[in-house]
């Protein structure tokens, strides 16, 4: 009889038979060693079993027949046949078929084994089922030959990869139990473990399918044992080898012992029926091992949720884009590093031991993909460290313990987390990364690695983030990098509980109000980095980095030393999953101190791959300028005419009127058509939708009182101002005829639009008559000529706009107060260089003309552009160029040039003592 041998060790031999069997390609020269060593991996002496060379007979065409020779028989249990690498493994079995008439009844073989040294393929002949698989991965699929130490045979069917489909399957199991009252934290706790046992039998922490066939073999199909079975099994993984009954069934005691207080609190007894039973084995039927780490957090997370079930990739991080993040922070650091090392096996162990000692934190960690990936990497740079010191070693195949050279590990890696059912899977999702590296490096190694009991794990704490101090998580001093991916919660969307963590945060900064929620990360991470060499990094909105809130969050950081290493500016944060979500981020890289080097990663549209840019100086809007922000402002910092917003109605609707409704109000209800007005704004002034409104100013009253339709509508108003609950709102239903903010300018004006979409190259703007209303969602300008048309409609003020102005969604949100009273125009410009800006601002004008029947959305969408009008731009737009005496070709040297001529101006503005209001001559 076979001495039986632990998993465990057959699995570590099945590596160093891949390892020493590498590259052969001789079928006959080494066949015989090949299968020897083969059936020493299970203990078994070959010559007690099988024999080579076998005489058989078998027909060969018509009734003749002919001796063959088995390359390897064991009868009643496999044929193996073999062939030099690259070798017909269809001609191989065919081949092996022929022998079965020669043979007796009972040498019927059950398997045939075909290979070529590099590949084999099982054939298991009671089921029809086979299975192919490469030398390298004998070990992961060492659990088809039980046949081989008398193990029961078992049947695998094919599986899927564990994606989307693994959630929405565990996620009905999930449903089922809640639905029969087993629900809250045990039931997260009674998954998580689940999730852990499914994950285990497909990456050999178990033997593959065990806990399947625990559940198939061991349970009825009822489902009614099923609880009290799996009670059973959660405490044996809890309980030492040694500390187990010694009546426990072999089924049971075969688990491992895992610990790691993964199955460590007693959950009160569960109930299955038929179909939950059926729901869990349908899980078990999925290949857990393909799971991406990206995704292990928001899988697991979602079973808890069906609506997130449903819309799975809006809770999950793609890998590429956290690569985004942790590269620049420090694993382009490292692989530069290790690079330049080369060789030098000192040096790679003193590297080795850095990067084992490396501490991060992720404050806002979910169910810690970015723990995971980070993990994962730094993994995957301490395999090459040990390639290249122990290389050598692995060319002579002298054999190292891969245990004791591995010293990355989870405890180096920590997190904060508000909701308890994450924390739990960001402890397990580490713990399952950290065997799949395990196993990369028994495959390296040629010895099968894995760290059971589980003793070490990430500390994952559960509690607010803005409420504790960090340094109780990890100590400051031991902190090497923070991390993460904080709530993207603009101010609006705060709820009261989230208001006050921020209030807490920016204790006594004045206009902390209008910063989006992961502004608090950025200070509490700048307070404890402070003084360290340490750097963190986070995913934010964009809109961090625009309009009112770098003037607010920055001056707070700089306080605390912050200097920008590294930003993304603004791309589409999603990812591959169906449902994904795409958001508009920037990544910022930090720490106390300046960096040797500061990149800037541009994207061309929101999309694809970033141009990395090597910069002087990256400032809170993301531009290679100095550390400067832009003030709100009252009025321009240059000699231009003043902006004002649009007229605000607040009638809800009552006054406004669509083309249809106005015609019906003239002729059926006898409205005088001198009471309306055509009303812009942005929307109509884009897309030349024709809206009115009832201007009643300087009309009698008594015109009013006798037309019964209008009377109506000005109750109306009346009412529902009456109604708010702003005092201000109120005190205007005494005149419901009339705009609550009446500013319309007195003479034709400037229009252009509050928003407009980032896709157009220009700000679409127009000329409009005084008898146009504009409305709130419209900026004015009175008293603008050509040449102030031509420079806010030129390259140089969008690239500001780009820059500087807030975003609605992704689209330009222009403002008063930040984007064109901080604009520095051309300086002190001759009348020569204003006459050629507005003589090309007049080519614009007369281009458009050319479409009258246009748009400005046809106009200035980048599809339809006319090529007449484009011309007339480029041409605006070397005049605008030439008058700042701008010699760039890109948009980020503009906003370099614009940011330091903004700088001067306003340092000149500041050390005018005698009137600090003055404009700046440009």
């Amino acid at each position: 009889m076979p001495v039986r041998l632990g998993s465990n060790e057959i699995k570590d031999r099945a590596l160093r038979f891949s390892r020493e069997w590498m590259g052969e390609t001789r079928e006959r020269a080494e066949a015989s060693s090949f299968w020897n060593a083969f059936f020493d991996i299970f203990g078994i002496t070959r010559r007690r079993l099988a024999s080579f060379e076998a005489p058989i007979k078998h027909r060969k065409g018509g009734n003749k027949t002919s001796t063959g020779f088995i390359d390897l028989f064991w009868p009643d249990v496999m044929i193996v046949e073999h062939k030099s690498a690259g070798g017909n493994l269809d001609k191989a079995f065919t081949q092996a078929l022929e022998y079965f008439p020669g043979l007796a009844e009972h040498q019927l073989p059950k398997f045939i084994l075909v290979s070529d040294f590099v590949r084999f393929r099982l054939f298991d002949l009671d089921s029809n089922t086979n299975y192919e698989f490469a030398l390298d991965k004998l070990h992961e699929n060492i659990a088809l030959f039980g046949f081989m130490t008398g193990t029961q045979a078992v049947i695998y069917k094919e599986q899927d990869p564990a994606n989307i489909i693994a959630a929405e399957r565990m996620g009905k199991l999930h449903d089922q139990m809640r639905a029969v009252g087993y629900e809250g934290h045990v039931l997260e706790r009674y998954l998580v473990r689940l999730l852990f046992c499914l994950f285990a039998e497909d990456t050999s922490i178990f033997d593959r399918r065990q806990f399947q066939d625990f559940i198939e073999q061991q349970t009825n199909e009822d489902g009614k044992d099923l609880a009290p079975k799996l009670d059973e099994l959660f405490y044996v993984l809890n309980t030492p080898e040694n500390k187990r009954l010694k009546n426990l069934d072999d089924c049971v005691a075969a688990f491992p012992y895992v610990n790691g207080a993964l199955f460590e609190e007693r959950l009160p007894p569960a109930s299955f029926d038929r179909n939950m039973r059926q729901s869990l084995l349908v899980a078990c039927g999925l290949d857990w091992s393909k799971i991406s780490p990206a995704i292990f957090g928001a899988l697991f997370q979602s079973i808890m949720d069906s609506k997130a079930r449903r819309n799975l990739g809006a809770h999950y991080t793609s890998e590429k884009n956290i690569q985004k993040l942790i590269y620049p922070l420090f694993l382009d650091k490292l692989n530069l590093e290790f690079e330049q090392i080369g060789s030098n096996r000192a040096r790679l162990g003193d590297f080795h031991r850095k990067i084992a000692q490396l501490k991060f934190l992720d404050p806002a960690c979910g169910c810690g993909n970015f723990l995971v990936i980070t993990y994962r990497e730094l993994r995957l740079l301490e395999l090459k460290v040990l390639k290249k010191l122990f290389a050598k070693e692995l060319k002579s195949g002298q054999h190292q313990d891969v245990e004791l050279l591995v010293q990355c590990d989870v405890d180096q890696f920590y997190g904060i987390e508000i909701e308890e059912f994450p924390v739990q899977v960001a402890q397990v999702a580490m713990w399952l990364t950290d065997h799949q590296m395990n196993l990369i490096a028994s495959e390296a190694f040629g010895q099968y690695f894995r760290r059971l009991p589980l003793i070490k794990t990430a500390k994952i704490v559960h509690g607010n983030a803005l409420r504790m101090d960090w340094g109780n998580v990890v100590e400051k001093s031991r902190l090497s990098f923070i991390l993460g991916n904080p709530p993207f919660i603009g101010k609006k969307e705060q709820s009261e509980a989230q208001k006050k963590d921020m209030a807490l945060v920016f204790a006594g900064s004045k206009g902390a109000g209008i910063l989006d929620y992961v502004c608090a990360w950025f200070l509490k991470a700048a307070k404890q980095i402070k003084g360290t060499s340490s750097t963190a990094a986070f995913v934010a909105t964009n809109s961090i980095s625009q309009g009112e809130q770098p003037c607010v969050l920055w001056p707070l950081l700089w306080k605390e030393g912050t200097k920008i290493h590294f930003a993304h500016r603004a791309f589409s944060w999603s990812n591959e999953a169906r449902g994904n979500a795409a958001v508009h981020c920037v990544i910022i890289g930090f720490g106390a101190s300046n960096s040797e080097q500061v990149v800037l990663f541009d994207y061309q549209d929101l999309k694809g791959n970033a141009k990395a840019i090597n910069v002087r100086n990256i400032n809170p809007y993301l531009a290679d300028a100095d550390d400067i922000v832009l003030e709100k402002r009252t009025s321009p910092i240059c000699d231009v005419p003043e902006i004002s917003k649009g007229s605000e109605a607040t009638d809800f609707g009552l006054l406004f009127f669509e083309n249809a409704a106005y015609e019906t109000s003239i002729r059926e209800h006898c409205v005088p058509k001198h009471w309306f007005r055509r009303v812009y704004g942005g929307d109509e002034l884009i897309n030349n939708l024709v809206r009115w409104c009832l201007w009643l100013v300087s009309i009698e009253p008594s015109q009013i009182r006798a037309n019964p339709f209008v009377s109506d509508r000005l109750k109306q108003v009346r009412d529902q101002r009456l109604k708010s609950q702003k005092l201000r709102t109120k005190e205007w239903a005494q005149s419901p005829g009339l705009f609550t903010e009446n500013r319309q300018p007195n003479a034709s004006y400037l229009a252009l639009p509050k928003v407009s979409s980032e896709k157009r190259s220009y700000l679409p703007m127009a000329v409009l008559p005084a008898e146009s209303i504009a409305t709130g969602s419209l900026l004015t300008i009175i008293g603008a000529n050509n040449y102030h048309f031509g420079v806010l409609t030129s390259a140089q003020h969008m690239a500001w706009i780009r820059m500087v102005a807030g975003r609605m969604k992704s689209d330009y949100q222009y403002s008063a107060s930040i984007v064109y009273n901080n604009f520095p125009w051309p300086e002190a410009s001759s009348e020569k260089s204003r006459n050629l800006i507005a003589h090309a601002a007049g080519l614009v004008l007369e281009a458009r003309k050319i479409f009258p029947n246009a748009t400005l959305a046809d106009l200035y969408e980048p599809l339809t552009m006319p090529l007449e009008l484009f011309k007339a731009h480029q041409n605006l737009d070397r005049a605008v160029d030439a008058a700042y005496g701008f010699k760039g070709k890109t948009d980020a040297a503009r906003v370099s040039f614009l940011f330091a001529l903004y700088q001067r101006y306003t340092s000149l503005l500041q050390t005018n003592k005698i009137d600090s209001s003055k404009k700046f001559k440009a």
